[in-house]
């Protein structure tokens, strides 16, 4: 072998995907928050673009005549397809996105400081919700709704109880890193390193913000949130202390043994039990929470009446953007350096394209939608049960496009049926073999059946796994017997003995 530079001519096959292509393929994957966000974005960037609010808007200049020909998806709102009972859907190639977008975000937050230090700043910051009378004072409507937070409730508590400016900014922090249900999830030790003070002393101000109303918050765990709201009725006595240190046997149903650790008769265990019930394991929830937004479906469908279903794309989650060509014209007759010229036809092209990449996002979701709700009519009609096992190449291969695509588009998708609104991927599921060399079941539907079984069960006969798969196999459904047990366990349903034990013991 001759090592020595040369020259050698080779030919090989590669797949060079354009930015504008993966862009493309980045949209068909987004969420209706995501792609609003990126349109937002693009409006700022390109100035060919507009948002079109349906209104034309004319430039005047005084060289050239008005011009009110915008061109950009088209204005008319989108059709909505009509689906026949099992027959073929025909998706036109001219659907058109009908959507204004409004910035719906605030991000101006008032809130002034609790505690104004004289001296060198703290390590941290501590905002309260305390009212800045600098400021104009709010309508009486902007006020009637209003609930006080977990947060302000405990800096009010802070504020009176806790004098020592310290150990209000330890409280403060510690008040911040409270969870939804008002737990104290952080390692002690992780937070005194943090604030920079000894895990003794950060101990110390915790014991005084467990008194705080509402009883049970700063707990470590449940069983510690628990012993916190019986200390405060006066009822953490010896036997209730040992029956919270036990609550796993309190969950699988080991009542004999309870007694045995508590030391009480099986009459004063069940009261016992009734008051550790009437207890409030998330002390927060009473409290006011950040709103939870609803889920947006990206695709509506309701019953024809002629007996089919109707599928159109959600208006208020499309975005609708226009290729302002009139300003495109105006400003290429302007410029006179090339470069100028070069970067107006480069973001013409670049709003071109993306209008078009938005209009066939949307035609994709139409069609995959179509072809969902074809094949899993008879869930929507009947129910769970008659959920039929589906995969991303049944669908890829009625609308002739690839999985990879249609595994994007039913990504944080979601559609509205008359049986809620429910993700794209939901309907996917595997198949179960039949007994009978029939129709493959989908597994949703077992375990929807394998829920109703033991829901249905008497104390007298609590059915287990080996029964679940007779009962199964008798209704033409060929399982095995962990598969059972995997699919019971994965909806949070305890086993035979478990349940057996529950159902004795409830009063």
């Amino acid at each position: 072998m001759v090592m020595a530079p040369r020259i050698d001519q080779r030919q090989t096959q590669t797949l060079v995907m354009t930015p504008q292509l993966q862009q493309a393929i980045k949209l068909l994957q987004m969420s209706n928050l995501e792609l609003r966000a990126f349109i937002e974005q693009e409006l700022e960037r390109n100035p060919m673009l507009e948002r079109d609010e349906g209104e034309v808007i004319d430039v005047e200049s005084p060289d050239q005549e008005d011009y009110d020909d915008d061109i950009g998806i088209n204005a008319e709102p989108l059709n909505a397809i009509k689906l026949d009972t099992l027959a073929p859907v025909e998706i036109p190639n001219d659907q058109t996105l009908d959507v204004d977008y409004d910035n719906i975000y605030n991000n101006s937050n008032g809130n002034e400081s609790l505690l104004r230090p004289e001296g060198p700043p703290s390590p941290f910051s501590l905002n309260s919700g305390q009212a800045n009378f600098t400021d104009e004072l709010p309508n009486l409507e902007e006020t009637l709704s209003k609930q006080k937070t977990l947060r302000e409730h405990l800096l009010e508590q802070l504020a009176v109880e806790v004098s020592d400016l310290s150990d209000r900014l330890i409280g403060g922090f510690l008040i911040d890193s409270l969870d939804d249900a008002g737990y104290l999830r952080n390692p002690l030790l992780e937070i005194a390193n943090i604030l920079g003070c000894e895990e003794q002393y950060l101990e110390l101000v915790l014991k005084k913000l467990r008194k705080f109303d509402p009883p049970g918050v700063f707990a470590r765990d449940l069983a510690d949130c628990l012993a916190l709201q019986l200390q405060d009725r006066n009822r953490l006595d010896p036997a209730m202390q040992l029956l919270i240190e036990n609550l796993d046997l309190l969950a699988s149903g080991s009542l004999s043994q309870l007694e045995t650790i508590c030391g009480v008769n099986c009459d004063d265990l069940q009261d016992m039990i009734a008051e550790v019930r009437a207890l409030n394991p998330k002390p927060a929830q009473d409290f006011d929470h950040e709103i939870l937004r609803t889920i947006e479906p990206d695709v509506l469908m309701n019953e024809s009446s002629s007996g089919g279903w109707n599928i159109e794309l959600n208006p208020d989650t499309l975005p609708r953007v226009l290729v302002n060509n009139t300003y495109c014209f105006h400003v290429s007759n302007k410029m006179e350096s090339k470069e100028d010229k070069s970067y107006v036809m480069e973001q013409a092209q670049s709003a071109n394209w993306l209008v078009k990449a938005v209009d066939q996002r949307a035609n994709t979701i139409l069609k995959v939608a179509s072809e969902i709700v074809q094949r899993q009519e008879f869930f929507f009609k009947k129910g769970v049960k008659y959920l039929k096992p589906l995969i991303l190449r049944d669908i890829a291969d009625a609308i002739e496009m690839h999985e990879s695509t249609v595994s994007r588009v039913t990504s944080n998708k979601f559609i509205a049926t008359p049986r809620g609104v429910l993700e794209m991927k939901y309907f996917f599921t595997t198949a179960i073999s039949s007994t009978q060399n029939g129709e493959m079941h989908s597994a949703e539907a077992v375990r929807h059946q394998i829920k109703e079984l033991i829901e249905c069960e008497e104390i007298t006969n609590i059915l287990s796994d080996d029964k679940l798969v007779s009962i199964l196999k008798k209704s033409g459904v060929d399982i095995a017997r962990r598969t059972v047990a995997k699919y019971r366990e994965s909806m949070r349903i305890g086993s035979s003995v478990q349940r057996r034990r529950q159902k004795s013991n409830t009063p």
